[in-house]
């Protein structure tokens, strides 16, 4: 598996008590504030979506830790599309042009690790963990693309070996530092709640039984007394739980058809926190643009501020 990329020269490793390596120059020595404001979003190629209009997005929003997802670009690229200021951490996929998860952030990492499952697995490009410290605390954020899937082909199979492997992990990231969180594009909608039109999905990838039922192990089955509050692996769906029992709100749609006019949509990009780290929420937003021509990708940013 390669090893990550990054532009901070941060060290790629498994073992979480490596130490950490010196911030770049163009970086913040640490995070100002109380507040963190995390940001996730797949792009769908960066290079493309900086040509619709994402870096105006970004530098309006204020954001301490972006996630990407389908990078589809080379770490040299991520530099020079977001620029100076900017700690870059990034896992391209071991197919030119596909996938690739990055974190960047406005302080260096101390640590950064991509392994996920067995060895022979092949995550590359699909799961990148970081460690960062934020006012004496540690917080590990995980960038992750789970595979699309589809039903009846090795794709399909592959998406559940990468959902194995990534159940088995989280309980090691909550073991290794209270306050986690797993951003990205999941590739499931758990819940009738998460897909406009789910009676007509409930035989494809994305919102099959055995795909929600990964997400009843990890934050609860939707009858459990305790969903979403301790439940499964006790992690915390933090669009649910701040957004509540309404529809979405959704975060992809199609480009075909009036699907975003519509607002014909699925929840499946997510933010999940420990425990500890859902309880400082202080804000949650699905940052849908304003309209179709304003989109520079088919997914739209999930924004959490956080209170460390």
């Amino acid at each position: 598996m390669p090893s990550a990329s990054t532009a901070a020269s941060t060290p790629a490793a498994s073992d979480p008590a490596s130490s950490a390596a010196s911030a770049d120059s163009a970086v913040s020595a640490a995070f100002a504030g109380e507040r963190l404001r995390i940001a996730s979003v797949n792009v769908n190629g960066v290079r493309a979506a900086f040509r619709k209009g994402m870096g105006d997005w970004l530098s309006e929003r204020d954001v301490d830790i972006l996630a990407l997802q389908e990078v589809r670009a080379s770490t040299e690229d991520l530099e020079g599309l977001l620029g100076p200021g900017w700690s870059i951490l990034h896992d391209a996929a071991t197919a030119k042009g596909r996938a690739g998860v990055a974190l960047a952030s406005r302080s260096t990492a101390a640590i950064h690790r991509v392994e996920l499952g067995a060895a022979e697995f092949d995550s590359a490009g699909r799961w990148l963990e970081a460690d960062y410290e934020v006012n004496g605390k540690l917080i590990t954020v995980v960038s992750t693309y789970v595979h699309s899937g589809e039903v009846g082909t090795p794709k399909q199979v592959e998406k559940y070996r990468f959902l194995d492997a990534m159940l088995e992990r989280l309980p090691e990231l909550a073991a290794h530092s209270d306050r986690a969180v797993v951003l990205g594009d999941l590739n499931v909608g758990h819940r009738t709640l998460d897909i406009k039109n789910w009676r007509g999905n409930v035989k494809r990838a994305g919102f099959l039984p055995e795909e929600r039922a990964y997400f009843d192990r990890i934050v609860g089955a939707e009858a459990a007394p305790d969903y979403n509050a301790g439940a499964g692996l006790g992690w915390i769906d933090v669009g649910r739980r701040w957004s509540g029992e309404v529809d979405g709100p959704f975060t992809w749609w199609s480009w075909r058809g009036q699907a975003f006019d519509n607002d014909t949509g699925w929840r499946i990009d997510y933010q999940l926190a420990t425990a500890a780290l859902a309880a400082s929420v202080t804000g949650y937003v699905v940052d849908r643009a304003a309209a179709y021509d304003q989109r520079w990708s088919d997914h739209t940013p999930v924004v959490v501020d956080y209170t460390i």
